[in-house]
């Protein structure tokens, strides 16, 4: 059996809770992500990303910001506020409809949301093979948006169901009530309601509010887009799964403007592209990777999709694809008064663009390698644990290591670790036995190790350790540079 066997072999033996268990542990022992403010006991759902961890995120953006601004000359980036005029929010509908349905367990006082509970009913239904009670309360469940109380029919649902809360059985229920997931703050020296400030919720918005700056000073035509990376917060009811569900976050996001009519042309084509983003570029497995046509449309789409991806507790989105039609611009220009219509130089056409989203969580990005990454195995009789990230997404790309840390190894090893760090992120580790040290690199996913050794000293090579096989090689030592460069072009 291959060690990439072995591989797979010892890590699906785990089951899921375990996985997640020894996922936390390493990323916090490693300094890949902490819990914010651990040292006065920490805060809900929020995390720190470490030394390794703001590496490997830094390399997640910048693969997604190449991908979307430099390889295509009819988009570029922006990098707008995360405060702006409350009225954006209005526009928007954020501030009237931005909410999601809560109920509360009474006797264990945990909160959860309405619809998720009535929608993981219908699931274990279906699983149950009870597929006629199914319908019944999914036919009640889309119906309860147009009803006059929507928030009175799910808790109907709920209790005519006899839904209880996952945690506990309990059935003791409050009632439903809108949640409103937006964080409010007041801007200025008096709190008062005229101060009042949101943190953005998405980073959509400042794209479509400077849609005419971008188009004029960067003189684009349609079709474009406007690509902006940029940190999000959402009030949610359910947090957890680490860093799954967060309530401060980060979005990779791009908006394409298109002539209306030729929207689903685009949104084929972003699709065909974003999906082959995860498997490619990134190296995700390509089976873990699910789409998930959404048949219930928020109310400025007209088609939508999800790159979903199998965590280890489940199949969840890490992707959105959205088709919004033009109700973005037409609500600004509504709300602002400002024309927000596109004059074709060509044909002396007027039209407000429609525009197609791709909308990538950053943090579920990160956690979905991590868990697609992470593998148990025995190499040389040693049981073993291994992160697989593609070499363009690991934190480090290289490390140096001397089998003798002093002398002239050590000086060679030094100065190896030196001109090599001018180019990429590469760590010099001389502590423990050799064996020890590779150990630790492939924990952390390092590709590949350069050991200076007694042969470095008579005839100039080195050994290169490759993570995956743990097979070696020897190069020249003033090949490493281009070795490593040749590596990351071809992964």
């Amino acid at each position: 059996m291959s060690n990439s066997d072995q591989s797979r072999v010892q890590t699906q033996s785990l089951s899921p809770d375990k996985v997640m268990h020894k996922l936390v542990s390493l990323a916090k022992r490693r300094g890949f992500i902490f819990p914010s403010s651990e040292i006065y006991g920490g805060l809900s759902s929020c995390f720190d990303y470490g030394p390794l961890g703001s590496e490997m995120k830094k390399n997640i953006k910048e693969l997604w910001w190449n991908a979307m601004t430099r390889r295509h000359q009819n988009i570029v980036g922006i990098d707008a506020s995360i405060m702006m005029n409350p009225t954006v929010w209005e526009a928007s509908g954020h501030v009237a409809s931005f909410n999601d349905p809560m109920i509360d367990d009474r006797t264990t006082k945990r909160r959860y949301r309405a619809d998720h509970l009535i929608e993981n009913h219908i699931g274990k239904l279906m699983r149950d093979g009870k597929e006629a009670e199914a319908a019944a309360v999914k036919v009640a469940y889309e119906a309860a948006a147009g009803t006059e109380d929507p928030n009175r029919t799910l808790y109907n649902i709920i209790i005519e169901a006899g839904i209880k809360a996952p945690d506990t059985g309990s059935a003791d229920w409050t009632e439903v009530r809108q949640f409103n997931l937006m964080f409010q703050c007041n801007m200025g020296a008096v709190a008062e309601s005229a101060g009042v400030v949101y943190l953005r919720p998405e980073t959509a918005q400042g794209i479509f509010v400077n849609f005419h700056n971008v188009r004029e000073s960067s003189r684009m035509k349609v079709p474009f887009g406007i690509a902006q990376i940029g940190k999000a917060f959402r009030n949610e009811i359910v947090k957890g799964n680490f860093i799954f569900r967060m309530v401060e976050f980060e979005q990779m996001e791009m908006q394409y403007f298109v002539k209306p009519g030729t929207q689903l042309e685009a949104f084929e084509a972003w699709r065909e592209e974003r999906f082959r983003w995860y498997s490619e570029t990134l190296g995700m497995t390509r089976e873990k990777l699910h789409w998930y046509k959404h048949d219930k449309l928020a109310h400025y789409a007209d088609l939508a999709y999800d790159i979903k991806f199998e965590f280890p507790f489940g199949i969840e989105e890490i992707e959105g694809i959205h088709s919004r039609t033009d109700f973005d611009l037409r609500q600004h220009q509504e709300y602002s008064g400002k024309s927000m219509e596109y004059i074709d130089q060509t044909t002396n056409e007027r039209y407000i663009p429609y525009v197609v989203e791709t909308s990538s969580g950053c943090d579920r990005t990160f956690l979905a390698l991590l868990s697609d990454a992470y593998q148990e195995d025995v190499v040389d009789g040693e049981p073993r644990v291994m992160l697989k990230l593609a070499p363009k997404v690991a934190p480090v790309k290289a490390a140096v290591l001397p089998l003798m840390k002093k002398g002239e190894m050590g000086e060679k090893a030094a100065q190896l670790c030196r001109d090599l760090s001018e180019h990429f992120m590469v760590q010099y580790d001389d502590a423990a036995s050799i064996g020890k040290r590779y150990r630790r690199q492939d924990e952390i996913g390092t590709p590949f190790c350069f050991t200076v050794d007694h042969d470095t000293l008579e005839n100039g090579t080195i050994t290169v350790r490759y993570r995956d096989t743990a097979a070696q090689e020897r190069i020249d030592m003033s090949k490493a540079g281009e070795f490593l460069a040749t590596k990351l072009i071809q992964a």
